[in-house]
C-alpha cells in the first residue's frame, strides 16, 4: 500500500471505512448525510487532472463503485458527486447520498445544518455494512 498523507481536516472529519486499489475510502462525520470522501493515494495532487490518464480512469471505477456502494446500503433517492476542492486543496471526491427529506434538500449540503455526531455504534454499523459491500 502506498504511504501518503491525508490533509489534517480531512482526516479530523471522518473515519477510515476502507482501501480501494487507488483510493481510501472514508466516512464523514455527519450523520445528517451518507457521506463518503475517496483520496487517491498520491503525493501532491490537487486536481484530477494531476492523475496519469489511467489512474484517471481509476478513480471513475472507484467513483462508480462507492456510488453503488452507498446506494444499496443507505438506499438513498440520489448521490451527490463532487470534487470541489476549495476548503481542502487535497485531491479528495465527495459521493454523498441525498434523501427528499434530508435537511439541505434540494441544495448543497455544506453548511445547511450543523453536523449532526454519529453515535459511535451507528458509524460502526454503517462502516460495516458498507466494508461488506465494497468487499462483494
Amino acid at each position: 500500500m502506498i504511504q501518503f498523507d491525508i490533509n489534517p481536516r480531512l482526516e479530523g472529519d471522518s473515519l477510515f471505512v476502507t482501501d480501494l486499489p487507488l483510493c481510501a475510502v472514508r466516512l464523514m462525520k455527519d450523520a445528517n448525510y451518507p457521506w463518503l470522501l475517496l483520496i487517491p493515494r498520491a503525493h501532491d495532487l490537487i486536481e484530477i487532472i494531476d492523475l496519469e490518464p489511467d489512474k484517471q480512469l481509476q478513480l471513475m471505477r472507484e467513483i462508480a463503485q462507492v456510488s453503488e456502494a452507498l446506494k444499496v446500503v443507505t438506499t438513498c433517492e440520489k448521490l451527490n458527486i463532487g470534487a470541489l476542492g476549495n476548503q481542502v486543496s487535497q485531491l479528495h471526491v465527495h459521493v454523498i447520498g441525498r434523501f427528499r427529506d434530508d435537511p439541505a434538500w434540494p441544495g448543497p449540503v455544506w453548511g445547511a445544518v450543523p453536523p449532526e455526531t454519529y453515535t459511535p455504534d451507528k458509524s460502526e454499523h454503517l462502516i460495516a455494512k458498507l466494508r461488506d459491500q465494497l468487499s462483494g
